[in-house]
């Protein structure tokens, strides 16, 4: 009876978590075409991404649930093997060295560590350890050093969550983590940094992209609260007007919401990461599996402040099937408490009164 209580109390918690999900997606996806009525814009992106996610996270649960170890690693393979095949929404253009490209890699550390944490026989956890260290070389390989740097993060994330007992902490500390990162981009954009630490950073990013969160806060400022619609930053933007090979972004996921959806839409986009280490938080698998996934979707969110890769329909149904895999209750947990339930009644009818 206990443990039925307690499987009925986890199913209502899961429950909630996704319900909040659901709201937090629908509420991007209405406010997208709100803001694109207003202002003429172009949603299809943002519609798109929102689907995306929710697929994934979808398809990870059902697939989790199947297949604990498996999937997540049939997932890290398929990263590894997107970011290094797969070309960009430019079909002349490979995914080569940007955003991207790390993105997919760090995920699918992700996935191989997850797929580690729940696997049972020693040999198969280390030969999965080995391929997520293998998939962090490949980062380097290709001259992702964004990539090496969160692959190896997240990896060392997932060891030292072997000794972590209580996930919240863990899930706070990371959120705080991703906050500092997208603070720090909106604060380069506001020139509110120190000098010499501006020069250090511009020096690594570049100053063609430091001029696009330029831009992208002058739209925030002109329009703080409707933005000035999906989709039209490439239209209102100087530098990209400019630019020998623009791609309409202003490579800071943070800034283009602010730009395009307002401060609202900035809201949503931290909702829905909000969500994700809610549900994470809630999840029934074991803590490392769900302290791992966080690091992965938190060096996600670092990458995607300061490029564009949530622009690119792998990289969101990878974070979606990542967060599945995390959330999702394997059946062969409740395949031995149900049989015992089962037994128990005919041991008890086969005693003498």
């Amino acid at each position: 009876m206990t443990s039925a209580a307690d499987a009925a109390a986890a199913g209502e918690r899961h429950s909630a978590a996704d319900a909040t999900g659901v709201i937090a997606l629908a509420a991007c996806a209405v406010w997208s075409l709100v803001t694109a009525g207003v202002h003429d814009g172009r949603p299809e992106g943002v519609l798109l991404a929102v689907l995306a996610v929710a697929a994934g996270y979808a398809s990870g649960r059902i697939l989790g649930a199947l297949l604990p170890v498996a999937a997540p690693c049939a997932g890290a393979l398929a990263g590894l093997t997107l970011a290094i095949a797969t070309p960009g929404p430019q079909i002349l253009l490979p995914l080569g060295h940007t955003g991207a490209t790390a993105a997919l890699l760090t995920l699918a550390t992700g996935g191989a560590c997850c797929a580690a944490w729940a696997a049972r026989p020693p040999a198969l956890r280390l030969a999965l350890r080995l391929l997520a260290a293998a998939i962090a070389v490949t980062a380097a390989v290709l001259g992702s050093t964004t990539g090496f740097v969160t692959c190896a993060g997240v990896l060392m994330c997932s060891l030292a969550a072997a000794r972590t007992r209580h996930r919240a902490p863990g899930l706070v500390g990371l959120a705080l983590a991703a906050a500092l990162v997208a603070g720090a981009t909106w604060a380069m954009a506001e020139d509110a940094l120190p000098e010499g630490l501006t020069a250090s950073l511009e020096g690594r990013l570049t100053e063609h992209r430091v001029l696009l969160w330029h831009d992208a806060l002058r739209l925030a400022h002109q329009n703080p609260i409707l933005g000035a619609g999906p989709g039209r930053y490439g239209d209102l933007s100087p530098t990209v007007a400019q630019s020998l090979l623009p791609d309409g972004k202003p490579h800071s996921a943070p800034l283009q919401q602010a730009a395009e959806q307002g401060v609202i839409g900035v809201a949503l986009l931290a909702a829905v990461f909000c969500w994700v280490l809610y549900a994470l938080w809630r999840s029934p698998r074991p803590t490392p599996i769900a302290l791992t996934a966080g690091a992965a979707l938190t060096a996600l969110a670092a990458i995607a402040s300061i490029g564009n890769a949530l622009s690119f329909t792998t990289v969101t149904v990878g974070a979606g099937l990542l967060a599945g895999f995390a959330t999702a209750r394997p059946l062969a947990d409740d395949q031995p408490e149900n049989a015992m339930d089962a037994v128990e009644p005919l041991r008890g009818s086969r005693q003498e009164p």
